[in-house]
């Protein structure tokens, strides 16, 4: 999957409104990086590198096996596949939203 399908759907998997209201960002490192802004209706989610309340960085391949179900969150922190910059909390509610509940 290349960046482009995951910021496509991601912008499917948030709709109009994740309930998120904060600035997430996704460093997945060379540059590439994935963008959701829920401070804001309908939510933005965008390939820029900007501020955000909470970055997550974590390799392209580990975060489509999140997606997946395949990788535990936790399990990836705790393996330091994903390291949180920012908010801990607001990291804490993305499970919900990226399962789409």
């Amino acid at each position: 999957m290349s960046l482009q399908e995951l910021t496509d759907g991601m912008r499917d998997r948030v709709g109009e409104d994740c309930g998120l209201g904060a600035v997430v960002k996704w460093d997945f490192g060379d540059d590439e990086f994935l963008m959701l802004d829920a401070t804001q209706v309908p939510n933005v989610v965008t390939n820029d590198d900007g501020e955000a309340d909470c970055t997550l960085k974590i390799a392209l391949d580990d975060f489509l096996s999140m997606i997946q179900g395949e990788l535990d969150g936790t399990t990836a922190f705790m393996t330091g596949k994903l390291k949180i910059e920012g908010d801990m909390g607001i990291a804490m509610k993305l499970q919900g939203v990226l399962s789409g509940g």
